[in-house]
């Protein structure tokens, strides 16, 4: 055990060798939205695939366990990222494990993307308090990208026609933003930054 955390389980940045999980995960995040009652956006295998393959994604192992997983994006030609899809295993809830996975999108995104501005909408308690403590400040919808893809990744939720209702002023989540102005910069591996740099050079 350091800093709080079991040293058993593992949280890296995911690689083409974890694509083997994309099934789990899924499963994972239908299943707590079933529970939960709320709406999640869907994910395809594919999607999931490619987050792994361009280094925009985090998963968490405690040997060949999946423990938890979360992904990054860019919207609105990189001046939006996004962390989303953040699900912890049942297995290993109250561990710690979603504010590690969250730590560490949240600089794989500073890093790659240091000027874009990073939202995140949720409807999970939990997650508004990670993202207050990261510094994320509640905003209005009108903040967030004008990107059309964004806005169709949520025609999977349950409560899309809240959205569409609301003409994408307001939903059932609530949006959070980050300024990378008001922060200084993130830092992250030398190893990760390696493999980052070889995956934007090709």
């Amino acid at each position: 055990m350091e800093n709080g955390y079991n040293d058993d389980i593992k949280v890296l940045v995911a690689g083409p060798e974890h694509e083997v999980y994309v099934d789990t995960i899924l499963q994972t995040i239908a299943d707590a939205a079933k529970v939960r009652g709320t709406g999640i956006a869907k994910r395809t295998h594919e999607y999931l695939t490619i987050k792994m393959r361009e280094a925009k994604a985090v998963i968490a192992l405690e040997g060949d366990r999946f423990a938890g997983f979360s992904y990054i994006e860019t919207w609105g030609n990189k001046q939006y990222v996004t962390t989303s899809g953040l699900i912890v295993h049942p297995d290993f809830r109250g561990r710690g494990v979603a504010k590690r996975i969250k730590d560490m999108t949240f600089s794989l995104a500073r890093t790659r993307w240091p000027h874009a501005k990073i939202f995140s909408l949720t409807s999970g308690a939990a997650v508004m308090k990670m993202n207050t403590a990261l510094g994320y400040q509640p905003v209005t919808f009108d903040d967030l990208t004008d990107d059309e893809a964004f806005w169709r990744g949520c025609e999977g939720c349950v409560n899309y026609p809240v959205l569409k209702e609301r003409n994408r002023k307001f939903c059932i989540c609530t949006a959070m933003l980050f300024d990378p102005e008001e922060h200084l910069p993130a830092k992250i591996p030398e190893d990760v930054l390696e493999r980052i740099r070889l995956i934007d050079k090709n």
